[in-house]
């Protein structure tokens, strides 16, 4: 950024330099030389411009790449442990535990697919990526059957509830632990309720420092459409609300 902010500013004084001489250049050759050498200046900073914007996007793509296969590592130890736990009771033809097991990896499949359906692509992307990008934070999700965002709300409430959704877990990741090595419990719950979606995160345990905690929070709840109900901060509890902006499918909310 700061290597950016020093070519730009090069940029303009050296336009400055080279308008201010061809003010006062009487020579029409000179000044033809000096339009010449402006022209090319231009033509070079408009070429750093493009191959710094893609540079930044390939490191974006990477890192993006880097995430998501990381994402599907953590999946597939997750599946390849149930499979060892499956298959070593059937081996010690314990046919009783069988049972809850398979529940068990059912309960994780049907979460997986509530919020495969959520319909907000980065919403989506940053839950199934969490615990490759939060390690300190232990995420329950808890979603409402059939809920499908994307049908609920416009383009800006989707991108603008997301944004909220990381802020706050971002403020509970800082401010909710008594210490840094302790692991935070969090538990965030997606629901309708009225004509408005319906975001609650509650903390599993004490809030290690519920003044800073519910200071944060409204401090970081500033959206426009995302509104924060922050009764609960004290006792590690927060809501955020947002209203259904698809006029056509309010009644899907009701």
């Amino acid at each position: 950024m700061k290597h950016r902010f020093m070519v730009r500013a090069m940029f303009v004084l050296l336009t400055a330099v080279s308008l201010t001489l061809a003010y006062f250049l009487k020579s029409p050759i000179g000044q033809v030389l000096l339009c010449g050498a402006l022209f090319v200046l231009f033509w070079l900073y408009v070429r750093h411009l493009r191959k710094t914007a893609e540079i930044e996007r390939k490191h974006l793509l990477e890192s993006v790449q880097r995430t998501a296969s990381a994402t599907l590592g953590h999946h597939r130890h997750d599946w390849m442990n149930d499979l060892q736990i499956l298959y070593g009771y059937i081996q010690l033809r314990k046919i009783d535990k069988l049972a809850d097991c398979v529940e068990r990896i059912k309960g994780r499949m049907a979460v997986e697919s509530k919020i495969a359906r959520l319909g907000i692509p980065a919403l989506v992307f940053y839950l199934q990526s969490f615990r490759e990008m939060n390690g300190s934070v232990q995420l329950e999700v808890d979603i409402e059957d059939e809920l499908q965002l994307d049908s609920l709300l416009t383009v800006d409430e989707a991108e603008e509830l997301t944004d909220a959704i990381v802020e706050t877990v971002r403020i509970f990741q800082f401010s909710g632990r008594s210490s840094w090595g302790e692991t935070l419990q969090l538990k965030m719950s997606i629901y309708r309720e009225g004509g408005e979606v319906m975001v609650r995160f509650d903390q599993v345990g004490t809030a290690g420092n519920p003044e800073a905690l519910a200071r944060h929070i409204g401090e970081g709840m500033t959206g426009i459409r995302v509104k924060a109900d922050r009764s609960g901060a004290e006792n590690g509890s927060l809501r955020l609300r947002v209203p259904c902006g698809k006029l056509n499918e309010v009644n899907a909310c009701l």
